[in-house]
């Protein structure tokens, strides 16, 4: 019967969730609130991050701000399954820089019945997509993009300039190395470059 393909009511459903922008936007900041409000309502949480991110602490995701949670570093996305014991949400943070599994183990763990949150730039330095994020945001039932402010003009920021000579895609760092630009001021400060 039709009906048959539908769970049955009350029953927990999965779905991804998606945080994305530029650096400085308050990502991680969202998804550590998100998971906060999670943990105050009695809900398992499990919070991975990627061997990548080395900036603040080996353990724990931070946001620029300061807030942190306790994390799980892993290699490579379908780590994951040697790690998860059935908790409720499971979180990804700098998805980014997660290979792209990450997408799959994400399908895997809604269709299992859980939530999913992935928080990560939507673009590199150079406007593209990153890593494995637009497929990412594709699957997502829920895609949050926040903005950071154009440190040159104080419109809302669009990617994250890289004020440092380097042509690789992935260069891991914080304000010394990246800036929130706006389109105009970014479109203007790579025509000074060249």
């Amino acid at each position: 019967m039709f009906l048959d393909q539908f769970p049955a009511e009350g029953k927990q459903h999965g779905w991804i969730e998606v945080i994305c922008g530029s650096m400085f936007s308050g990502k991680t900041e969202e998804l550590i609130r998100r998971l906060r409000r999670a943990e105050f309502a009695n809900q398992k949480i499990l919070l991975f991050k990627p061997k990548t991110d080395n900036r603040f602490a080996s353990n724990a995701v931070i946001s620029h701000k300061g807030s942190s949670l306790d994390s799980v570093v892993i290699d490579r996305a379908d780590d994951v399954f040697n790690i998860w014991k059935n908790e409720r949400i499971v979180a990804f943070d700098e998805a980014q820089f997660f290979d792209a599994g990450i997408v799959e183990v994400s399908k895997k763990l809604a269709n299992a019945g859980v939530r999913v949150l992935c928080a990560g730039l939507d673009m590199d330095f150079q406007g593209n997509g990153f890593g494995p994020m637009p497929l990412l945001m594709a699957s997502a039932e829920y895609v949050t993009k926040v903005h950071a402010i154009c440190v040159s003009c104080g419109n809302l920021a669009y990617i994250s300039h890289r004020t440092v000579s380097s042509k690789e895609q992935v260069l891991v760092g914080a304000i010394e190395k990246y800036e929130p630009l706006c389109r105009a001021c970014y479109n203007k400060a790579n025509k000074q470059q060249k």
